[in-house]
C-alpha cells in the first residue's frame, strides 16, 4: 500500500561569516533562504571591535593617529586628515601650501591603492585569482612610496595639525613621475581583465540596484552613492584644501547595481591619477606646517569648543566630530564611519536575490570591518 505524503517547503536560516572569506572580514551575515533566493538578511557586527572613539577619548592629541591609522586599515593617509581638520579648526590654524598639496598627493595616491585593492578582491569574489595578481601588483608600487615618505608601509601618523609630519625625501618627486605612467597602464590592463569580463557583468549588472533617493535615504556615501547618480563628493561639494584649485570629474553611475559600484570606482582611478599630476605639477616650496607646529608639541592643548570635519574617504564619508574642554585629550571624539553607514542598505540590496549574488552585493560596497567595529 502507498503512503501519500506531503512535502512542505521550509525557509532555511543559515550564517555567512564570520570567519567566511567572501564577508571581507570579520562580518556576519545571517540569511534566511527560501531555496537560493534570500528572503531576509541581518548584518551581525562587532567581531573586530576595537572601543577606538572611548581609548581615544583618554588618550593625548599626539597619540590619537595611531588609532586612526588601523580604523580603514588600507586608507590611513585619508583617515588622519578629518582628524587634523577638526583639530586645526579649533586652533585656527592654517596649513602652507606645500602642506596641502601634499595631503592631497598622498591621500589621492592612497586612494588609488585603495581601489586596486578592491579591484582584486572584487574580481576574486566573481571567480577569477588574476584580479588579486593584478591589483596588488599595482597596489604594492604605490605602497614603496608611502613607505618611503613615512618609514611605514600602512599605519603612517603622517598627517598632522597645521600640515604634515615632515617634508618627502628629495627621491620622492622623481619617483612618483616615475610611477605614473606605470599606474596609467596598470589601470588599462586591470580594465582589459575585467571590466568588460563576460562574466564578471552577468553577474553584477541589474544586481543590488538602489535608486539616488533609496541611497540618500539609507545613508549611502562615496562611490557606493554616486553609483546611484547622486552628485556628492565632499572635495567639491564641499570644498577643502586644493581640491577646488584642480580639474577633475565626479563619476557617475546610471543604474545603481554592483556594476556600477565597480564601474565607478575603476573610472576613479583615472580620476585621482589626474589630481596627482596636477599637484605634483604646482606643488610649490616653502614649509610644510605651520610654524612652531613641525611635528606635535610634546603636550598639545587646544582651546575650548566643538567641531566637526569631514573628508572624502575612499569608501565616502570620513566625518570627526571633536569636544574639547581645553585639555590635552578630547572630551568626546566620534566617527562618522562611511562602511558602517554604507552597511545600513545590505538588506535592502541582497533580499529578493540569490545566494550567490549575495557576494558580490557585499563586495559592491567594499567595506573595511575595522572601521565597522571601531
Amino acid at each position: 500500500m502507498l503512503i501519500k505524503r506531503e512535502f512542505e517547503t521550509v525557509e532555511m536560516p543559515i550564517n555567512v561569516g564570520p570567519q567566511h572569506p567572501s564577508t571581507h572580514g570579520v562580518l556576519r551575515l545571517v540569511m534566511t533562504l527560501d531555496g537560493e533566493q534570500i528572503v531576509k538578511v541581518d548584518p551581525v557586527i562587532g567581531y573586530l571591535h576595537r572601543a577606538v572613539e572611548k581609548l581615544s577619548e583618554n588618550l593625548r592629541y599626539q597619540n590619537i593617529p595611531h588609532l586612526f591609522d588601523r580604523l580603514d586599515y588600507v586608507s590611513a593617509f585619508n583617515n588622519e586628515w578629518p582628524l587634523a581638520m577638526a583639530q586645526e579648526r579649533l586652533l585656527g590654524l592654517e596649513v602652507p601650501p606645500r602642506g596641502e598639496y601634499l595631503r592631497v598627493i598622498l591621500c589621492e595616491l592612497n586612494r588609488i591603492a585603495s581601489h586596486f585593492l578592491f579591484f582584486g578582491a572584487f574580481g576574486h569574489d566573481a571567480g577569477t585569482a588574476t584580479s588579486w595578481m593584478y591589483g596588488f601588483r599595482e597596489r604594492e608600487r604605490i605602497q614603496r612610496l608611502f613607505e618611503m615618505v613615512s618609514g611605514y608601509r600602512m599605519m603612517h601618523d603622517f598627517v598632522v595639525p597645521g600640515g604634515v609630519r615632515e617634508d618627502v625625501p628629495e627621491e620622492f618627486v622623481p619617483a612618483l613621475r616615475a610611477l605614473l605612467p606605470v599606474l596609467w597602464q596598470g589601470l588599462g590592463d586591470c580594465n582589459n581583465l575585467l571590466t568588460e569580463n563576460e562574466v564578471l557583468v552577468t553577474r553584477t549588472r541589474d544586481i543590488g540596484v538602489i535608486t539616488g533617493e533609496e541611497a540618500i535615504s539609507y545613508g549611502l556615501s562615496g562611490p557606493s552613492l554616486r553609483a546611484s547618480g547622486v552628485r556628492e563628493d565632499l572635495r567639491l561639494t564641499e570644498p577643502y584644501s586644493v581640491y577646488p584649485d584642480l580639474d577633475f570629474d565626479v563619476v557617475l553611475g546610471q543604474h545603481g547595481d554592483s556594476y556600477d559600484r565597480y564601474w565607478v570606482r575603476m573610472q576613479e582611478v583615472a580620476q585621482s591619477l589626474r589630481i596627482v599630476e596636477q599637484a605634483l605639477d604646482r606643488l610649490p616650496g616653502g614649509l610644510v606646517c605651520t610654524p612652531g607646529l613641525p611635528k606635535y608639541p610634546k603636550l598639545l592643548k587646544l582651546p575650548v569648543g566643538e567641531t566637526y570635519a569631514r573628508a572624502e574617504n575612499p569608501r565616502g564619508e570620513f566625518g570627526v566630530y571633536l569636544i574639547s574642554t581645553g585639555g590635552d585629550r578630547p572630551y568626546r571624539l566620534k566617527i562618522r564611519a562611511p562602511s558602517f553607514c554604507n552597511l545600513m542598505a545590505l538588506p535592502r540590496l541582497m533580499e529578493g536575490h540569490y545566494l550567490a549574488d549575495a557576494i558580490m552585493i557585499l563586495g559592491s560596497l567594499d567595506v573595511v570591518m575595522g572601521e565597522v567595529d571601531r
